[in-house]
């Protein structure tokens, strides 16, 4: 109590805390109001990011709508739990390489291989390339003007190219070849009565083009065995028929085996007899320039004769014979 009555008021004031608390526990009158005085005073927005895990929106992205704070000592609610993709279709196949790169090889060609094989792909290129090598060299030897190599290896050469890559450049040549040349030949058959007989001249050559005349795939033999075997015999004798090189005697002897073996083939079945000599000739003919041209040249063939060979069974291929026999007398033996 003071001066002024102090403990009236305090009284006062124990009265007004007592309604007050009174009043705080009676629910009001008006409900809006008593709800809004119970509820949580409102928040004011910190513009600070909040500490702690956030939650979303249902339905919002990140970073898209507003973080909601998650009040302290509750548990944030547990993401959304995604199901693995259904794959469309089957997993594609790996490529070769692609697998074979995965089990250790190198690479596409040799470098796929294993050590050892690599080794003998290698070895094997090698021994290709050198044979290729070798042998462009020979031809190279063989086509060029004579050189200081030429001299000294001339044989070696030689022997590596006859007669199987033998060049032959007439057709590049500044005049090429312009006359046809034909090969024929004669035979004496030695009757049993010890008579000879001469037969005519049978054109081998003309034979060979009837051979090969309409065949899709004539026989390269046909073509080239006669005609080759006489450039070759006229490369290496002179035009008397001497021997200009060492080459001669084997040109010599080729040539009347050939010759030989398509004289018995032809002349078989016609008489009886055995095949003493033959003798061999070319007949040339120019070939006649066409319309337009103005050169002039002689259509008249011309003939080169050789002497008369003696032929003996050594001249006769494996399992031939020199007898004749006519038709119903058994044939050739």
């Amino acid at each position: 109590m003071d001066a002024y009555g102090g403990a009236g008021d305090a009284e006062a004031g124990s009265e007004e805390d007592a309604r007050g608390r009174d009043e705080d526990r009676t629910p009001s009158r008006w409900p809006r109001i008593g709800a809004q005085r119970a509820g949580s005073p409102e928040r004011v927005a910190d513009p600070s990011p909040p500490a702690g895990p956030t939650a979303h929106a249902l339905g919002s992205a990140p970073g898209l709508a507003a973080a909601v704070p998650v009040p302290a000592g509750s548990r944030p609610a547990a993401p959304p739990v995604e199901a693995d993709p259904v794959p469309d279709s089957a997993p594609a196949p790996v490529p070769p390489s692609v697998a074979a790169a995965e089990a250790g090889a190198v690479g596409p060609g040799i470098g796929a291989l294993r050590v050892g094989n690599q080794v003998v792909a290698a070895v094997v290129l090698a021994l290709v390339a050198a044979g290729v090598g070798v042998h462009l060299l020979m031809v190279f030897l063989h086509v060029a003007p004579a050189n200081t190599v030429t001299k000294q290896h001339g044989q070696a050469v030689d022997d590596y190219i006859y007669p199987e890559f033998e060049q032959n450049w007439k057709l590049f040549a500044p005049n090429p070849l312009q006359q046809n040349i034909a090969v024929q030949a004669r035979a004496e058959i030695l009757a049993e009565d010890g008579t000879l007989d001469r037969t005519r001249w049978v054109d081998l050559s003309a034979l060979d083009g009837e051979a090969i005349d309409g065949d899709p795939l004539p026989s390269h033999t046909r073509q080239n065995l006669l005609r080759r075997g006489w450039d070759f015999y006229a490369n290496s004798h002179d035009s008397a028929g001497v021997p200009n090189g060492v080459r001669g005697d084997l040109s010599e002897r080729y040539v009347r085996r050939i010759v030989l073996a398509r004289l018995v083939t032809e002349l078989d079945g016609s008489r009886d007899g055995v095949i003493d000599r033959i003798q061999v000739r070319s007949r040339t003919t120019p070939v006649p320039p066409p319309p337009w041209s103005e050169e002039k040249v002689s259509r008249k063939p011309v003939d080169r004769e050789l002497k008369w060979w003696s032929v003996t069974d050594s001249d006769v291929p494996l399992g031939g014979s020199l007898q004749l026999r006519r038709d119903g007398d058994g044939g050739a033996r």
